[in-house]
């Protein structure tokens, strides 16, 4: 894959560099400030970004900023925010536009080089990869929603899992619930979101975010 990695730290730049590079995967570019990032974004293309919320020159949302304005440019173009916090406004912004590649992780939660690569794949893809972290925040802040308030605790679980890319059967693992269980709770879930079912999960998956960025 090509990609473009996004971080004002220099170590960390340059860890992520090699090890993208030792999984064989090209880095074409970095950057160390949103406005660098938006423009290796829009001259590169990549298939996929690792991209910081906080750069110079403000330390704010410079780069969830330009990877939102990239991706107004190049929609779908797939990025991994990968961050210390989480900015609920601009997550909801990122995932809002519903055209896929979307992954938010905070800098803690990855334990390992495969976990990073995993859900860096996935997103490339055009998947999802959201930290449980994030999605709780997501979720929570959305509790306003009266369609999201008729889930059950057991739906509102499935949810979250499959926010985090999940499939069925691995959040029937997760649950230790079977694939059919976990048929019959996400068909109910998404009957009660209005949100039409789809064969295609990542799909169902950003159409339920979507909807969640608009309470």
């Amino acid at each position: 894959m090509r990609i473009v990695v996004a971080e004002d730290l220099y170590l960390l730049r340059d860890g992520m560099v090699r090890l993208l590079e030792a999984y064989g995967h090209q880095v074409v570019a970095t950057a160390t400030t949103g406005a660098e990032t938006l423009q290796v974004l829009l001259r590169h293309r990549p298939d996929v970004a690792v991209v910081d919320v906080r750069m110079p020159p403000t330390q704010s949302d410079e780069g969830l900023r330009a990877a939102i304005a990239a991706r107004r440019e190049l929609p779908g173009l797939p990025v991994l925010i990968l961050s210390q916090y989480v900015e609920q406004l601009y997550a909801r912004e990122l995932l809002a536009d519903g055209s896929g590649g979307v992954g938010y992780f905070l800098k803690d939660s990855v334990f390992d080089a495969d976990q990073f690569i995993d859900a860096l794949e996935r997103v490339a893809a055009g998947g999802t990869a959201m930290d449980p972290a994030v999605i709780a925040k997501l979720l929570s802040s959305g509790s306003s929603n009266r369609r999201l308030e008729q889930l059950t605790e057991r739906e509102r679980s499935v949810l979250g899992l499959m926010a985090e890319g999940l499939s069925n059967h691995a959040i029937g693992q997760r649950l230790f619930l079977s694939d059919s269980a976990i048929s019959k709770y996400t068909t109910s879930l998404f009957g009660k979101l209005g949100i039409t079912d789809d064969d295609n999960n990542n799909r169902r998956v950003l159409a339920v975010l979507a909807y969640l960025s608009n309470p």
